[in-house]
C-alpha cells in the first residue's frame, strides 16, 4: 500500500462534491440473448424503464445482474453503453467488486471516469475465513490505486454469498482511513438486527438493506433506502411505498409490497426475476440465465404466475 497521509493529500484537493444516493436503487437483470450473449439494447430500454417508474438508481452489476458470470470487457461497454443511450452517469452504482486488485481498479476508475455516481465493491470472495486486515488491505488498495476523490465507494455486506463478513470495526476503520470516499453499504444480510446495527453505527454513511421489507423501519432509523433485487418487478410500488404519507393507506401498501417479496423469496431469485420479465414483456428471451444458474422448470413458471396473479401483481 502507498502512504495513506500522502494519499489523504491527493484526495483532498481532488476532491469535487458528489451527490449521494438514496431512495430506491435497482440492481437492473442483464438480459441475454439465447447464446448468452449480453442484449445490450435490452438492457437499455430495461433501464430506462426502472427511471420511468421511479427509481433513483441503478446498482448494476451486482449479485442480481449476474455480475461475476460476466466479464470484465462486457461489464466496461455495457456502462458505455447506457450512458451513450441516455442513462444519466450519476444515478449509476456500477458493481466493480472482484477477487482480484487490478481488476477491481480497473472497472472502478472506469466507472468514475465515466461519471458514475458511486460503486458498490465486494470484497474478495474466493478465499475464506480471511482476516479483518486482509479486507481492510484490498479495499485500501482499490482506493489507493484509483487515487481519485471523486469516488464514492459503497461497501458490499453479502457473508452469505461472498463467504466474507464486514464488520462494524472493519467499516469503522475505512471510514476512519479515507473519509468520504467511503460512502455508504448495502447490507445483504437478510436480517434487520444486521442493517440496523449498521444504521446506528455509521450515521454519516448512507446504508442501504437489500430487502424492501425493511424499507420504512430502515427510514425511520436513518437509512438511506433500499437496494432490492425485486425492485426490478415492483419499483413502482416501492417509489409509491416511500413517498406516501404516514397513514393506513401507507400500511397497506408496505404489506402489498411484502407480499410480491415472499413470492420470489421461494424461488430462486434471479432466475425468478427472469421468468416475471418474460412474462410481464412477453418475450421469452427475458428467461435466459448464465450458467451455472438455470432458467425456472415450466412448472416453476407456472407456480411463480399464480402465486403473483394471487398476489395482485
Amino acid at each position: 500500500m502507498h502512504g495513506q497521509s500522502d494519499l489523504q493529500s491527493s484526495l483532498e484537493m481532488r476532491r469535487k462534491p458528489v451527490q449521494g444516493f438514496k431512495g430506491v436503487l435497482v440492481p437492473a437483470l442483464t438480459p441475454f440473448k439465447g447464446d448468452l450473449s449480453l442484449d445490450e439494447e435490452a438492457m437499455l430500454a430495461f433501464c430506462r424503464s426502472l427511471l420511468e417508474q421511479g427509481a433513483d438508481g441503478l446498482a448494476i452489476f451486482g449479485t442480481t445482474s449476474e455480475a461475476n458470470s460476466l466479464s470484465l470487457a462486457e461489464r466496461t461497454a455495457m456502462v458505455e453503453r447506457l450512458i451513450e443511450g441516455g442513462i444519466p452517469a450519476g444515478r449509476l452504482m456500477p458493481g466493480t467488486g472482484a477477487c482480484n486488485i487490478p481488476e477491481a481498479v480497473q472497472m472502478t476508475r472506469h466507472a468514475i471516469a465515466s461519471g458514475a455516481g458511486g460503486v458498490l465493491v465486494l470484497p474478495p470472495f474466493y478465499y475464506k475465513n480471511v482476516s479483518d486486515d486482509g479486507v481492510f488491505a484490498y479495499y485500501a488498495e482499490v482506493i489507493e490505486r484509483v487515487g481519485d476523490g471523486a469516488l464514492r465507494l459503497y461497501l458490499y455486506h453479502f457473508p452469505a454469498l461472498s463467504g466474507v463478513s464486514l464488520s462494524p470495526a472493519l467499516v469503522s476503520r475505512l471510514a476512519s482511513a479515507y473519509g468520504p470516499v467511503i460512502a455508504g453499504l448495502k447490507d445483504s444480510s437478510g436480517s434487520w438486527e444486521s442493517a440496523a446495527l449498521y444504521i446506528k453505527e455509521f450515521p454519516g454513511l448512507a446504508i442501504f438493506p437489500s430487502s424492501e421489507r425493511f424499507l420504512l423501519q430502515g427510514l425511520a432509523a436513518g437509512g438511506a433506502g433500499c437496494i432490492s433485487a425485486t425492485a426490478n418487478f415492483q419499483v413502482r410500488n416501492i417509489r409509491r411505498l416511500i413517498d406516501a404519507p404516514e397513514g393506513e393507506a401507507r400500511r397497506e401498501l408496505d404489506q402489498a409490497v411484502a407480499r410480491v417479496r415472499g413470492v420470489f423469496e421461494k424461488l430462486p431469485l434471479v432466475p425468478a426475476l427472469k421468468a416475471a420479465m418474460a412474462i410481464r414483456f412477453k418475450r421469452e428471451a427475458w428467461r435466459v440465465v448464465r450458467p451455472p444458474l438455470v432458467e425456472l422448470s415450466e412448472a416453476q413458471r407456472r407456480d411463480l404466475a399464480s402465486a403473483l396473479d394471487a398476489v395482485g401483481a
